[in-house]
């Protein structure tokens, strides 16, 4: 005859097994349930930002919401550029340095790409863009440059 204190652990072991497979199971189900809502919030956001995406396309003159922060608007630096919009007005580093606000090395430094101007200075380089050789000397006189008049030669 077995023993009765081990067919009562038997029993308690099996009925504990059973009952913590089925809490196991609640569980297991709860987090499925959740992964799925948590995947369609996912599917939702990205649908939402494509939506966002393609209106922002459509208004013309929309600025990105990235670049809403942003004090000075993105203008492109090349230093290839530079050097050939200062051989276009015919001046020098020293004085195109001067019309900008800054040294002559530091335009050098632009025209070599060892440095690039900051964000105040690249505004009044872009500002530059539009004028011609008889405005940047008489600016160039306005601010009272030495040898405003002397132009630089073009090389051949």
């Amino acid at each position: 005859m077995p023993n009765i204190g081990a067919l009562l652990k038997q029993e308690i072991m099996r009925l504990s097994r059973r009952e913590v497979r089925a809490q196991g199971q609640a569980a297991r189900k709860a987090t499925a349930q959740h992964r799925r809502h948590i995947a369609a919030l996912r599917r939702q956001v990205a649908n939402l930002e494509r939506q966002v995406t393609l209106l922002q396309r459509r208004v013309p003159g929309a600025a990105p919401a990235a670049s809403a922060g942003s004090a000075h608007p993105k203008i492109r630096f090349v230093a290839k550029g530079l050097r050939t919009q200062r051989n276009r007005l015919g001046l020098s580093a020293a004085d195109y340095g001067r019309l900008v606000g800054v040294s002559a090395q530091s335009v050098y430094n632009w025209e070599q790409g060892h440095a690039s101007p900051r964000p105040e200075q690249l505004q009044v380089i872009a500002a530059l863009r539009g004028i011609g050789k008889r405005e940047a000397r008489g600016r160039l006189e306005q601010l009272g440059a030495k040898g405003a008049g002397r132009t630089r030669k073009r090389p051949k």
